[in-house]
């Protein structure tokens, strides 16, 4: 089994001035079974005081931040940020604080104790708090995860989760290559991971804590049939890839 040292967490962020701090305050809080934290922060053009708030962890130890000109999405923050790490896991953490970083330790556990290369935190395997928000929306997500499944030939219950963990060395072998500006990122990634032999992936149970559009949330119906195309280009029209 690898040496495991240094965790990375990549933090895509446009206009998230109400939850930032409280974010990152958990986020150095968090328990990551003893790994050191390497904190990225690509802030992806905001213009509602993000930027002012994360100019003063830019030479804070342990962080850094990526400021991008103009908004490109959450897959284009991501990318960013992807070239960025140098932790041998790398996890994604939304500025929103609909997911929990207490929850860390659940998702690091089977790079440790399985030798996992990836891991998504499913919000619908858990029987952890679930704030109560929209029918269809959920209904959506499984359509989608469904499609994607029918695809990759993989059994992912959440496909569109927030909480995807790599091992940091697929990821940035990958990272050059993501096409997807926004929310697209979410298919494509999975579908790209799916084509590479061997790897080994696991899902693990977590809480969620929805915004609902009032208070900031940022995906859309039109992201979702979006992201019905995007499954089909990037399972169908992609070319395979070997570990």
């Amino acid at each position: 089994m690898e040496k495991i040292n240094k965790l990375s967490i990549v933090i895509p962020c446009y206009n998230e001035k109400e939850t930032v701090e409280l974010l990152i305050k958990k986020v150095l809080e968090a328990d990551v079974l003893g790994l050191k934290k390497e904190i990225i922060i690509v802030d992806d053009g905001s213009k509602d005081g993000t930027r002012d708030i994360l100019k003063k962890y830019k030479t804070k130890k342990g962080f850094k931040v990526i400021f991008h000109k103009k908004n490109s999405g959450k897959g284009g923050a991501l990318k960013t940020g992807f070239t960025k790490t140098s932790g041998d896991i790398v996890l994604i953490q939304d500025a929103d604080l609909e997911y929990d970083p207490n929850e860390y330790h659940l998702l690091l556990k089977p790079f440790l104790e399985n030798n996992a290369d990836v891991v998504y935190g499913s919000r619908y395997l858990s029987t952890q708090t679930h704030k109560v928000l929209y029918y269809w929306h959920t209904k959506m997500n499984g359509f989608l995860t469904t499609l994607s499944n029918m695809l990759t030939n993989l059994k992912l219950t959440d496909m569109e989760t927030c909480y995807k963990v790599f091992k940091g060395n697929i990821i940035r072998e990958m990272a050059p290559k993501l096409e997807s500006q926004r929310f697209g990122f979410e298919p494509e990634i999975t579908a790209k991971l799916s084509k590479i032999k061997g790897l080994i992936f696991y899902e693990v149970p977590i809480s969620y804590y929805g915004r609902s559009f009032k208070e900031g949330k940022k995906i859309g119906w039109k992201d979702g049939f979006r992201a019905i195309w995007e499954i089909i280009k990037f399972n169908l029209f992609d070319g395979k890839e070997d570990k």
